[in-house]
């Protein structure tokens, strides 16, 4: 069983729709408590970094996240998500994530569109990795983002994007795993790469 934590700031509709696609069972899970429970958990996300954090706290489930995550299962962050998964964000002001990797996400800047919204190309960084089985150099996905991640330790990128720089778009160490980008709405690339992660959940537990 693979939960979807629920914080109040996650795309849950379309992303339980993908698992449900894929024939993977799932709950939405709030109670910081029920964590161990699962298999794998996904952190969802879709607003500000500092209100994403502020309700993880208020839940009580940072420290449980960590723990979690500590513990060897998988875990995935999407969007937002991803970003959460990291040291800080500067969005509107300076703001404290998970610290599970390292890294900080900071605002696109420059003569060109804000949010990056659209279809982008993936430039495979880590072909081995389990999570990009099946994956190919120039698989398109789909974002939506106003700031992107520059990572300290740049072993954990495994693939990036291409938007007027080099954007991070899947980073993976260990079990701890992002996506920038939503890959429930990125085609058969998406769901292949939930398909992925789906895989590394099973057996978990017995």
């Amino acid at each position: 069983m693979i939960g979807i934590i629920d914080y109040g700031m996650g795309n849950l509709f379309s992303l339980s729709k993908a698992l449900e696609r894929l024939g993977y069972a799932y709950e939405f899970v709030s109670q910081p408590e029920r964590l161990p429970d699962f298999a794998g958990l996904i952190l969802p996300g879709v607003g500000a970094f500092g209100d994403a954090m502020a309700n993880i706290r208020q839940l009580g489930l940072e420290q449980p996240i960590r723990t979690y995550a500590e513990s060897g299962r998988p875990i995935l962050g999407i969007c937002l998500g991803m970003q959460l998964l990291f040291d800080r964000s500067e969005e509107h002001g300076h703001h404290t994530g998970l610290k599970l990797l390292a890294g900080e996400a900071v605002r696109f800047r420059g003569d060109y569109k804000v949010p990056h919204m659209g279809w982008n190309q993936l430039s495979v960084k880590q072909s081995r990795h389990p999570l990009l089985d099946g994956v190919q150099n120039g698989d398109y996905v789909y974002f939506v983002h106003s700031y992107h991640v520059r990572v300290t330790d740049p072993s954990v990128l495994l693939a990036t994007s291409d938007y007027h720089q080099d954007v991070t778009a899947i980073v993976g160490r260990g079990n701890v795993c992002g996506m920038q980008f939503h890959p429930e709405k990125s085609g058969e690339t998406g769901m292949r790469l939930l398909r992925n992660f789906a895989k590394q959940c099973e057996g978990v537990l017995s």
